[in-house]
């Protein structure tokens, strides 16, 4: 438990990292205290808040944050029963339709297909959020593994991993995305998971690295490592904890990024393909439409839009919360 003292006015608190800081006597306060404790140290004080529960008291009371995670419940909840603001199927067309604007029942209009513009673009966002979510769940794991081993035992392992993650950087993101999927008949989801995973890694690993090389160093590190702690316990126990946070915003804010990789790399024909249900699939198939029927290109770009921004947002608010230099 970190140590605190007092002295003439201030205070001096331990930041939950292996390290401390000066307080003023105003900061020194908002140490939490037991019930009936009272000012001027007439009660029990509790223990200090760590560095979670100080961002997660920041994040409450930052409305960018606020917003922009309702926004992303939202697209969860519809994702997982999109039925239950869309009646319609996605799939079922008729040519008769064809470019029509809003009606009863159908607001977005329909595309150039005569499909139902609403009902794809809220089915739609099931494929966005199962993509990035999952290709975010892969990078994150894979990168984190690989560079806090890395990171941690350094030598020749280290060295290795450092030139790999150099030529996976030299690999255009796109131009790799139309070279390894082009060859690819699957339309599940899976494969454009597995390209992003396989190229969205080394930026993990490399986060990861750098955050583990400047943990192990600390005090409460070398102490547990005099007291005999194994290497397991040491990465598990005391420096993951206090490294994994780089890894979470960096992870947060490219899930906005994997969102739109799909839609370009479905756009471009290589991503997920018809029948399957895609923001990018729609903005490809209303192009040619632009001049009669905008609306079909409007409303999945504007979706696709607000989910990468809102994303986007989540990880900057994630970010100034977890950054202690940013208190």
């Amino acid at each position: 438990m970190p140590e605190r003292g007092y002295d003439n006015g201030g205070a001096i608190a331990g930041t939950g990292m292996g390290g401390a800081m000066d307080l003023a006597t105003g900061e020194a306060s908002t140490l939490e205290r037991a019930p009936g404790g009272g000012p001027g140290g007439t009660g029990p004080r509790g223990k200090p808040r760590s560095l979670w529960s100080d961002a997660w008291r920041d994040l409450r009371r930052n409305p960018v944050f606020v917003v922009s995670a309702l926004v992303i419940l939202f697209l969860v909840l519809i994702s997982v029963w999109p039925s239950s603001i869309a009646s319609g199927n996605p799939l079922d067309c008729d040519l008769a339709d064809a470019q029509r604007g809003s009606a009863p029942g159908h607001p977005f209009g329909f595309d150039g297909q005569g499909c139902d513009v609403y009902t794809r673009t809220v089915y739609g966002a099931r494929t966005s959020v199962t993509v990035g979510v999952c290709a975010t769940l892969g990078v994150a794991l894979l990168g984190s593994v690989l560079g806090g081993l890395a990171g941690y035992f350094g030598g020749a392992g280290d060295a290795v991993l450092s030139r790999i993650t150099d030529i996976f950087f030299a690999i255009p993101v796109v131009l790799g995305g139309l070279v390894l999927l082009s060859v690819v008949t699957s339309n599940s989801v899976w494969p454009v998971v597995g390209f992003m995973v396989l190229l969205g890694w080394p930026q993990i690993s490399r986060i990861a690295r750098g955050s583990v090389i400047t943990a192990k160093q600390h005090d409460y590190v070398q102490a547990a490592r005099a007291l005999g702690a194994s290497d397991t316990r040491i990465l598990l126990r005391h420096i993951a904890p206090n490294a994994v946070a780089p890894v979470i915003v960096v992870a947060t804010i490219a899930l906005g990024t994997y969102i739109s990789l799909e839609a370009t790399l479905s756009y471009l024909g290589v991503g997920l393909k018809p029948p399957s249900v895609s923001w990018g699939i729609d903005i490809s198939a209303a192009s040619p439409y632009i001049r009669n029927a905008p609306h079909a290109l409007l409303w999945p770009s504007g979706a696709l839009a607000l989910t990468v921004l809102a994303f986007i947002m989540l990880g900057d608010a994630v970010r100034d919360a977890l950054d202690p230099k940013l208190r």
